[in-house]
């Protein structure tokens, strides 16, 4: 998930009742919840060694033992060197407390970046397997607004945090009401969602009343997560109906895609015995199952294709691809090998798609053998 959902899910919880077990549980449930992307440190490289390297050893089995170690370590330096030395009349902070905390916030990250069709490295370094959860997309509305009300309610009585929520929900607003691929009701619904919070807000509410709205509002996303995955369950079935019945194939491997504020419907990639099937399954209702694009071969990769998955400037996306389709192109230079994941990018499409897409040159002299 982003940054923002993250940062979201660790003040929530937060707000449920946990910030009274002890001094600092707020930023110890905050920074836990995003701890697990300091690997993002390697995009300033560049976006493949970020592939090779995030949601890897940082979100990994052992990086979950040893990360709420270290920040327990951290906020009790920050306890007794800094803040105790500031303010002498504040209470110390309680450690058992605060490592029960750092590990939730800590293991609700890869919790999380789990649910979405990216996948993420349970068990590194033991293994490299990537697990996908293929239950929300990668930005999720409905999670924004459910783990933004009660944050909002307790941080906001500032002119400054009052302009801050305005710039933040100006521009989630943005990205979700100024693009295409989201539908009308999920934008209305979205404005009505953020007239609720807004309404509520001017009205007033307590402590021990938002404490409430946070239990619910975590409550209410653990239901929404219950309907998603139900609904996977549902497409799944439609689709091996479908597979069996139009083309007599049966279903290998399956990714159940969620679509941007559409929870009614997904795009699902199936592994057939020997092709690829791209389709857009609709939940409920009289819509029959539509094909995104034309079933393609599985393919074995031919010796360019093999030369080509060894270069080195494609190595991240090599370790991170799922469902590839490859193109060898004849040119001047040498052979352009293009691999497309057809998780993100259709077959044919030739504009930029960032991750979905990669392109790497083979030398003829590389193909050919030398005398």
């Amino acid at each position: 998930m982003d940054p923002i959902a993250h940062t979201l899910a660790g003040a929530t919880l937060s707000q449920t009742g946990l910030r009274h077990r002890t001094p600092l549980a707020t930023p110890t449930l905050v920074i836990g919840a995003n701890l697990p992307d300091i690997d993002g440190v390697v995009s300033f490289v560049n976006s493949d060694t970020a592939l090779y390297y995030r949601r890897g050893i940082t979100h990994g089995v052992l990086a979950q033992l040893i990360l709420p170690c270290l920040l327990t370590g951290g906020i009790m330096a920050y306890d007794r060197w800094i803040r105790r030395r500031l303010h002498r009349d504040k209470p110390p902070v309680k450690p058992g407390q605060v490592l029960l905390l750092s590990y939730l916030g800590v293991l609700s990250h890869p919790f999380l970046d789990w649910l979405n069709t990216y996948g993420v490295r349970l068990l590194m370094p033991f293994s490299g397997r990537w697990f996908y959860g293929d239950t929300l997309f990668i930005i999720d509305a409905w999670m924004w607004l459910l783990m933004a009300a009660a944050v909002v309610f307790a941080y906001s009585h500032t002119r400054l945090s009052q302009g801050l929520w305005v710039t933040l929900g100006l521009a989630t607003s943005s990205l979700i009401t100024l693009t295409d691929f989201v539908p009308p009701l999920t934008k209305l619904v979205w404005w009505l969602g953020l007239a609720l919070i807004i309404a509520a807000r001017i009205r007033g509410v307590t402590a021990r009343q938002n404490q409430g709205v946070a239990i619910g509002c975590v409550t209410a996303f653990c239901l929404y997560l219950a309907a998603m995955s139900a609904g996977n369950v549902r497409a799944k079935e439609q689709v091996q109906t479908w597979l069996r019945e139009q083309h007599g194939d049966r279903v290998r491997d399956v990714m159940i895609g969620p679509l941007p504020g559409q929870p009614f419907g997904r795009e699902v990639i199936v592994v057939g015995q020997d092709r690829y099937y791209g389709l857009k399954v609709p939940l409920f209702g009289d819509a029959s199952i539509e094909p995104l694009f034309e079933p393609v071969p599985i393919q074995v990769p031919d010796p360019i294709v093999q030369i080509a998955l060894g270069h080195e400037d494609i190595r991240g996306f090599v370790n991170w691809m799922r469902f590839p389709l490859y193109e060898v192109q004849d040119t001047e230079a040498g052979y352009r090998v293009v691999i497309r994941d057809l998780r993100y990018v259709r077959p044919g499409q030739t504009a930029d798609r960032g991750i979905g897409m990669v392109s790497t040159l083979v030398p003829r002299a590389a193909v050919t053998p030398q005398p």
